[in-house]
């Protein structure tokens, strides 16, 4: 999995953003399997934050704050309106969630979430979704001020493509490093930096950046895991710019090892073209 383009996917989905420039920039692949537009429809952010007219993140938050027994705290993504297949069974759109809803709950001062979804690939799917919804999970628990409970994940159709049987079942072992960056932040802070991030996103799919102005987008005065998460994107933007030598450095100055190492390993698989002819 790409490491730069999972961490600009929370970046949106906190944001709730469904725009599509930003995230095609960092998986140019992306429209062969979403549709190609100015935005997506199915955007997960944009449904969370802003499709059904509540805020859900900002909801469920405040209603398990003043009620930590609460077993209605549920995050919507499907919308039957939108999503249901059209009456000749043809999708209403390229970009259908694969993701229904998540359920939150507290237990023992700790943030339990449960992500149910229709459909599942297990190969290049599952990854993703790890990412998004741990992460999420961890930004409310922040929010509410409670510790990680388990995420469980609940796939109706779970699969497997043929054409990805090979990469599925062959098997290296890795010793992995374990992530201590932690993103457990109190709102306020917590809104401040998503918002930073999101800019900077904004800012490193820009045409024309010189090596020079990645730099100054990547340096970020944050947290470590805010400042680790930058410096992996901005160096896959430098990359994917033909400057290797400075994406290197700056994915050198990224101090947690286990994002370090599935940044280097994507890279490693990876070849990009040059975006500008310099």
């Amino acid at each position: 999995m790409s490491a730069p383009f999972a961490i600009v996917e929370v970046i949106g989905i906190v944001a709730g953003r469904q725009d599509s420039a930003y995230l095609n920039f960092f998986n140019p692949r992306l429209p062969k399997f979403a549709g190609a537009g100015v935005s997506y429809p199915g955007a997960y952010g944009y449904r969370l934050r802003n499709h059904f007219g509540v805020d859900q993140l900002e909801r469920a938050c405040s209603a398990l704050a003043r009620n930590p027994h609460s077993r209605q705290a549920v995050l919507q993504i499907w919308d039957a309106n939108t999503d249901i297949p059209l009456a000749d069974g043809s999708p209403t759109s390229a970009d259908v969630p694969c993701n229904l809803c998540s359920m939150l709950k507290l237990r023992n001062g700790k943030l339990y979430w449960t992500q149910v979804m229709r459909s599942n690939d297990l190969f290049r799917g599952t990854p993703y979704n790890f990412v998004q919804f741990t992460m999420l999970q961890e930004l409310l628990a922040g929010w509410l001020g409670v510790a990680m409970g388990s995420y469980t994940q609940l796939s109706d159709s779970l699969h497997v493509y043929e054409r990805d049987l090979e990469n599925v079942t062959s098997r290296i072992p890795l010793d992995a490093p374990t992530s201590e960056d932690n993103l457990l932040l109190p709102k306020d802070m917590s809104d401040s930096i998503w918002s930073s991030l999101n800019k900077a996103v904004n800012e490193l799919i820009a045409p024309g950046l010189r090596e020079n102005d990645i730099v100054d987008i990547a340096v970020s005065p944050g947290t470590p895991a805010v400042r680790n998460m930058l410096l992996i994107v901005a160096a896959d933007s430098a990359r994917r710019r033909g400057y290797d030598q400075l994406a290197n450095d700056l994915s050198g100055r990224c101090t947690n090892p286990l994002l370090s190492l599935a940044s280097k390993r994507w890279h490693e698989r990876t070849s990009y073209r040059k975006l500008d002819n310099r």
